[in-house]
């Protein structure tokens, strides 16, 4: 079969194993409806602690287990996914092909998979959710941590790691050093091309989720950090506004007190030099961390795509 129409489905998995057997299968479904498609799995166990009940195996599909030594985190271990079969999977001498990264518990649905292949020829296509399925407190949530995305990075964020890759653009992918943080930022940050498909979200197979609110905000500010440098521009620029503004009114208050008779109260011009300080001390400490940021550029760091073996269990 030509490696044009393979599809490597990688997921990580912690103590999701239920979950992992009825992906296992929905895959399956997907094999049997499009023949002309070799559906893999690659599995990234994430220290999972609880021992697997269930039957992973399948007669169709190859489905291949990687072990880590320990729990590293979701993002990770699609890092590691990703370097694994760029390195060990990936037919080196062609192009052909895709690695589709998609959770393990049935929220990315198998069915959207070929679609976002055949829409990932030059590019990474990410889905994109037009319906979700959370509850209201999840999507107000959600709307807030988009909004303020958008105003410390000037960037709009629409998806997660519900995503197709062509082999062509999976080496690329596995040097980026910002995917170990945050996968789906740090290839949005590192200019690839991309592309996005409408879906709705499915519903979780079996259990709970194992992401918990403190764990949502993490992952969050995990995507934010990618734009570091991006934010403290940002910063910098809004703090310069203020600086200008609070001294047009500094300029006002000077002005009505020497030249008019009009009477400004004693402690307008207080607060104004209290808030005024407090913009000159952002604007001052931003001004320090992006310098440091960018020094820190002087120290090149080689690309390494086998990190990933370091994590690997033997």
């Amino acid at each position: 079969m030509s490696t044009q129409n393979r599809i490597i489905c990688l997921t990580p998995v912690f103590n999701d194993w239920e979950s992992f057997s009825f992906l296992i299968k929905d895959i399956r479904e997907q094999a049997d409806l499009n023949p002309d498609y070799e559906f893999n799995i690659v599995a990234i166990n994430d220290g999972s602690t609880e021992e697997n009940h269930y039957d992973l195996s399948d007669e169709k599909i190859d489905v291949k287990i990687v072990n880590l030594k320990t729990n590293v985190g979701h993002q990770r271990a699609i890092a590691i996914g990703i370097q694994y079969v760029a390195n060990e999977i990936k037919n080196s001498n062609s192009h052909d092909g895709h690695v589709v990264v998609l959770d393990s518990d049935g929220e990315d649905k198998p069915s959207d998979v070929l679609q976002m292949v055949k829409k990932a020829k030059d590019k990474v296509i990410f889905a994109q959710r037009v319906k979700r399925s959370e509850s209201i407190g999840f999507k107000v949530g959600y709307f807030f941590y988009k909004l303020i995305f958008e105003l410390l990075t000037g960037k709009k964020i629409s998806f997660g790691n519900f995503s197709a890759i062509p082999f062509s653009l999976i080496s690329q992918i596995a040097i980026l050093p910002n995917i170990w943080n945050h996968y789906a930022s740090s290839i949005s940050e590192s200019r690839l091309p991309i592309g996005v498909y409408p879906t709705n979200r499915g519903t979780r197979y079996a259990g709970k989720s194992k992401m918990n609110t403190m764990n949502l905000i993490i992952h969050g500010f995990s995507s934010i950090s990618i734009y570091f440098d991006k934010l403290c521009f940002r910063v910098l620029k809004f703090s310069f506004f203020l600086l200008v503004f609070f001294a047009l009114i500094i300029g006002f208050v000077l002005y009505s007190k020497l030249f008019t008779d009009n009477a400004i109260p004693g402690w307008a011009s207080s607060l104004i030099l209290i808030v005024l300080s407090i913009v000159v001390q952002l604007f001052s400490v931003t001004f320090i961390i992006l310098l440091f940021q960018l020094s820190f550029r002087k120290s090149i760091t080689p690309p390494n795509s086998e990190l990933y073996k370091s994590f690997i269990h033997e």
